[in-house]
């Protein structure tokens, strides 16, 4: 049975941060852009730390958000342009770009639906049918429209970071497929991980 004391959540805490550490001492990326990359992690790790005993989350919902703790490090570590998995895939499947905006921004929908729909479900009026599915999905849409405002708002203050920080590799519609697979994260985590997350969460009420 799940246990909100269990150990698992302090340990990948522990983890994230160590790797949080060491990407910082030498990332492949400039200094500015890795904190900009970087900076959602070393607030989440704050606020996880925070809300630890107070509200604890789900096993399902502290996986994931470790899993998009590492995928924004190592984009912070290298750009997400240049990635060398995705380089590598990039250049023996003759793709057009480097992929791993495209994973991270999917996980960007994907992972925050599981947290937007645990918070609405333990702390308001909202049921599971469609209103909850349609509010969550809303919440990540902004989420990301938002991200893309402070993209653009980090051009605009500095040029040294854009190019690195924005990652659109010449895509005119790079914001747009961002937003669009933000979405496509957010339907299929609720989907896919909606009844294991309905377990987890009666277990810990």
């Amino acid at each position: 049975m799940y246990r909100a004391s269990t150990r698992e959540p302090t340990v990948l805490l522990l983890l994230v941060t160590l790797l949080l550490l060491l990407s910082a001492i030498d990332p492949v990326a400039d200094r500015l852009t890795w904190f900009l990359e970087t900076v959602p992690v070393m607030l989440g790790l704050v606020l996880l730390t925070y809300t630890r005993r107070t509200f604890p989350l789900t096993l399902l919902l502290y996986r994931l958000l470790a899993i998009h703790a590492v995928i924004l490090i190592v984009g912070g570590y290298y750009t997400y342009a240049e990635v060398p998995l995705f380089n590598w895939l990039r250049d023996s499947l003759e793709l057009s770009r480097n992929h791993y905006d495209r994973l991270g921004h999917l996980a960007q929908g994907f992972i925050p639906a599981i947290l937007a729909r645990e918070i609405l479900l333990r702390r308001s009026p909202l049921i599971r049918d469609g209103w909850l599915i349609l509010t969550v999905t809303s919440i990540c849409l902004a989420f990301s429209a938002l991200y893309e405002m402070i993209e653009w708002w980090t051009a605009l203050i500095s040029e040294e970071a854009s190019s690195a920080f924005l990652g659109t590799q010449g895509d005119v519609w790079d914001t747009q497929w961002d937003m669009f697979l933000a979405l496509t994260g957010a339907l299929l985590s609720q989907l896919l991980l909606a009844r294991l997350h309905d377990r987890q969460l009666s277990q810990l009420q």
